[in-house]
């Protein structure tokens, strides 16, 4: 986001934050929901999406725009926090539309935050990520962009219904329909990061060749806690397939410390002999 623009996103967060101090978490979950469905509908409607970030009208007319729209078929907190966020200056319709799914995501955290869930969603979140990359079948099924996202979303009730807390649910249709503009899996990701982010802890993605003991994954969070200044929370992937050592990526920062690339950097090496 644009300078403008993160500043009216940093005005309707502040919203949502006070909002969710006080409100139940079933309700703040059913305005996340909204929010999400009125992201899905500017993402559809261009033409609504201009004319709701259209710098040359006043915020009051947007406003007045977005009631006349949505009266009577959202909620009045979810009408108040987009009447909020519309209220302000916008660089580009496209940003207006990430600010409206960035406060519907941090509507369903923050719910899940209120009712102790939030550690539980995020690693729903990341357990569900794995399934789906370990079945190519699965994974292209849920990343297709030609079919509906409606198709897949009812694909992953199918799978998560029942076994995965209704926040988690609703957080991976957002990444179906590209949250932010990302592919599937790169938002289910994200959507990890932003869990992790409202707990105050960066998310490590480790794999391993085998699984650590509830001790070594400790020590091992521990560590990079102390490297990186903040709590860690650890995401383990077992992969045989590396033989030995871990893999750790923080952020941008990639330690391979595999026995697997060792092979491969050998291999290399006497190739170029």
């Amino acid at each position: 986001m644009q300078a403008a623009s993160r500043e009216s996103y940093a005005t309707a967060l502040a919203r949502l934050e006070e909002y969710i101090s006080r409100a139940e978490p079933s309700a703040v979950a059913a305005t996340g929901a909204e929010l999400l469905a009125v992201a899905d509908l500017l993402r559809r409607e261009v033409r609504l999406r201009r004319a709701l970030s259209d710098p040359a009208r006043a915020g009051a007319d947007r406003t007045g725009l977005l009631t006349s729209v949505l009266s009577g078929k959202v909620g009045a907190d979810t009408l108040d926090l987009l009447g909020t966020l519309v209220a302000g200056r916008w660089s580009a319709p496209s940003e207006l539309l990430d600010g409206a799914e960035r406060l519907g995501v941090q509507a369903l955290l923050g719910s899940a935050d209120r009712a102790d869930e939030l550690g539980e969603v995020e690693d729903e979140l990341f357990r569900f990520g794995q399934v789906v990359a370990a079945d190519p079948q699965l994974s292209n099924a849920l990343s297709d962009p030609i079919a509906p996202v409606a198709q897949r979303a009812e694909l992953v009730g199918m799978l998560l219904t029942g076994k995965a807390r209704p926040a988690t649910v609703r957080l991976v249709e957002a990444a179906l329909a590209g949250f932010g503009g990302r592919s599937f899996s790169t938002a289910l990701s994200r959507l990890v990061e932003s869990a992790a982010e409202r707990r105050d802890r960066q998310v490590a993605y480790v794999t391993v060749a085998a699984p650590l003991s509830e001790d070594e994954e400790r020590r091992l969070s521990d560590r990079l806690a102390a490297i990186y200044g903040r709590a860690v929370a650890v995401k383990l992937t077992v992969d045989p397939a590396i033989l030995g050592g871990a893999s750790v990526r923080v952020g941008s920062d990639l330690y391979d410390g595999t026995i697997l690339r060792r092979l491969n950097e050998t291999r290399n090496a006497l190739a170029k002999r």
